[in-house]
């Protein structure tokens, strides 16, 4: 199978807003099997899934499946409009900034701009936490289910490719957010009776 035949491939066993949002890109010289960089909020209709195809035809398919599909749903999940406290607060400091930058009140600049600098980051921090990784892989097995795998066979898969990716890319060890990863996805593949604890998916 060629690259361009494997990446049509991919796109259909993609949801359809993954095909509006993701564009799979082939990058050789990469290290990683797939890597899905964290999208800024001005990228909101390109977000790239590289692959390094050299490493991927080494995966069965299964474990591609889910790796992609994993890719996509990390990517789509980000969430910089969706409306909540953080959101508003940020709209709330910027409409003040601007009212206050054209009062000249450099006290009301300052305090509406920490607000809304505040704000922000806590948005970003949202979009980098341990729940929204594992909602990531939950929602990718989602989709695998509706592609034709069962839950349990689509969360091994995942659980698989990314142990086998690890030792693709010649990683000594798993890094603390895939070993949390892991042991949820073994829960959902009942391999293991232990979840990870609520603690641990709050974490930021």
């Amino acid at each position: 199978m060629s690259v361009e035949s494997e990446i049509r491939r991919l796109s259909d066993l993609m949801p359809a807003s993954g095909r509006m949002l993701t564009k799979i890109i082939s990058k050789p010289q990469q290290s990683k099997v797939i890597d899905a960089p964290f999208s800024p909020p001005w990228n909101r209709n390109n977000r790239p899934i590289y692959i390094n195809f050299n490493l991927w035809w080494q995966l069965p398919q299964g474990q591609r499946d889910l790796l992609l599909l994993r890719a996509t749903t990390s990517l789509i999940g980000i969430k910089w409009l969706k409306p909540n406290l953080y959101q508003g607060i940020t709209a709330a400091g910027l409409v003040g900034l601007t009212v206050q930058t054209a009062q000249g009140d450099i006290l009301g600049m300052i305090v509406s701009g920490g607000l809304t600098a505040i704000s922000a980051y806590q948005i970003w921090r949202n979009n980098l936490s341990m729940q929204r990784e594992l909602d990531a892989d939950e929602e990718a097995i989602k989709i695998a289910f509706r592609r034709g795998y069962n839950s349990v066979e689509a969360s091994k898969n995942l659980l698989n490719g990314l142990e086998a990716s690890s030792q693709l890319e010649r990683r000594f060890s798993l890094s603390f957010t895939e070993l949390i990863r892991c042991q949820h996805l073994k829960e959902l593949a009942n391999i293991s009776p232990i979840g990870v604890p609520e603690m641990v998916k709050t974490r930021k």
